[in-house]
């Protein structure tokens, strides 16, 4: 196991005026950096978070030769759903094909996959379902790909305890509350996250301004409780849902990332290490870097997507 000490973040810099590409259900927003011709990367981002995940590390791998392509998921930023019909469906099977829908979309036969949170669950179900398309794998807290079965079982309260707000989420309370403090709610939740991380209110309001999505709230309240199984998803990802409710292994180089004061709910790296059947190495990341380990410590993620690359080019 690798300890690697953090290194201080860049400058932070800000994006361009993100594309938009019709890709399967959506029309997708995205900034890219570096040459077209070059290695693609996707970076994926989490909740409550958004693409300036990667202002730093963006720079970091286009200056290092990559084509770096970091969308905003569906809910967030410019993503639109292209249909009102389209279910706001916020299922991993369907954050899965909307990736896999932008690579086609962008005509990408095969790229590096990274992301955390939500975007590592999604990075990993890519790796695991399409391993030709994936050329390798960064994932933060490793193997995150769950079902609903699994999302059933209780655990100790402790545990539960970190959940909170996915209970809260199962209520029209806590759907009509997400609605009306959906900014206030997530800046308790990178507070709570990344309790060392000391971002200021211009870091904050950057992203939240992704919050203001038309269809944000729908798609994060769907998301935590088809977790629980109270939102049934869509029927066309049933045959992808069952292959991951097995646990499928991923093949692909891998290395996964863990910040260590990390105070999101999280696996510890023993429990996933088994589910990377290819070349994998976990690396700990110190010195107060918490959930949002791309923004938080740019330059260890950039190194750990510039390795696993090269080891697989």
């Amino acid at each position: 196991m690798h300890v690697l000490n953090v290194m201080n973040p860049g400058a932070q810099t800000s994006f361009s005026t993100p594309k938009q590409i019709e890709a399967g259900v959506l029309n997708i927003g995205y900034v890219e950096q570096g040459r077209v011709d070059a290695p693609p990367v996707v970076l994926l981002h989490g909740w409550p978070y958004d693409i300036y995940s990667y202002a730093d590390v963006a720079p970091l791998l286009a200056s290092a030769g990559y084509r770096v392509i970091i969308p905003y998921l569906r809910g967030f930023g410019s993503t639109r759903f292209i249909s009102d019909k389209t279910p706001r469906n916020g299922q991993q099977a369907a954050l899965a094909v909307d990736t896999i829908a932008l690579m086609d979309a962008l005509r990408i036969d095969r790229a590096v996959v990274a992301g955390f949170d939500w975007g590592a669950r999604t990075a990993c179900i890519v790796a695991a379902l399409w391993p030709q398309r994936c050329q390798a794998l960064v994932s933060v807290s490793g193997y995150l790909i769950g079902s609903q079965q699994g999302g059933s079982l209780p655990l100790p309260p402790k545990l539960e305890l970190q959940w909170w707000y996915q209970y809260y989420f199962t209520t029209e309370r806590g759907r009509a509350g997400y609605e009306k403090y959906r900014r206030d709610f997530a800046k308790l939740i990178w507070s709570i996250a990344s309790p060392k991380w000391v971002f200021t209110d211009e870091t904050f309001d950057r992203s939240a301004a992704a919050f203001d999505n038309p269809d944000h709230v729908s798609i994060v309240i769907d998301n935590y409780r088809w977790r629980l199984g109270l939102s049934a998803g869509e029927s066309k990802y049933d045959d992808l849902e069952k292959q991951l409710a097995a646990g499928p292994l991923i093949s692909v180089p891998t290395i996964t990332l863990e910040g260590d004061t990390n105070g999101a709910p999280h696996p510890e790296p023993s429990a996933y290490g088994a589910k990377f059947s290819g070349k994998y190495q976990h690396r700990t990341i110190t010195g107060g870097v918490g959930h949002n380990l791309p923004q938080e410590a740019p330059q260890a993620f950039a190194d750990a997507v510039l390795e696993v690359a090269a080891s697989n080019a």
